[in-house]
């Protein structure tokens, strides 16, 4: 499994990606949404996760281009802001479904991750 990991706090996106290396699991890091669509287009990956909030280009914004470079892959959403319905509306506006929120607990992540992979 190839994964993406977006999110602008760069010790949790980098915590995440090593323990999802401990399990096995090949994962990217990145801290925005520009430096997520420029690896995007250089390499193949079978889901991303993507922090909702952050500066320059929300989760949101940055899974609509997502689908358009695109269109197949799996997006996980992870949120630590907001309430939940604002984060459902905003959700059901991108087309999504999946998300968890912080802070992460890695086994519920990996059994999210197999779980939208299927």
């Amino acid at each position: 499994m190839h994964v993406l990991l977006v999110d602008d706090e760069t010790e949790l996106v980098s915590t995440v990606a090593e323990r999802l290396s401990f399990r096995g699991i090949d994962a990217d890091w990145v801290t925005s949404g520009r430096e997520a669509l420029r690896l995007i287009g250089e390499k193949e990956y079978d889901i991303a996760i993507l922090d909702v909030r952050m500066p320059g280009m929300s989760g949101l914004e940055l899974a609509r281009e997502i689908r358009s470079i695109r269109p197949g892959l799996a997006i996980i959403f992870l949120t630590g802001h907001g309430s939940q319905a604002d984060f459902d509306e905003g959700v059901s506006q991108a087309g999504e479904e999946y998300y968890l929120t912080k802070p992460i607990d890695i086994e519920v992540l990996v059994g999210k991750m197999k779980e939208v992979l299927g």
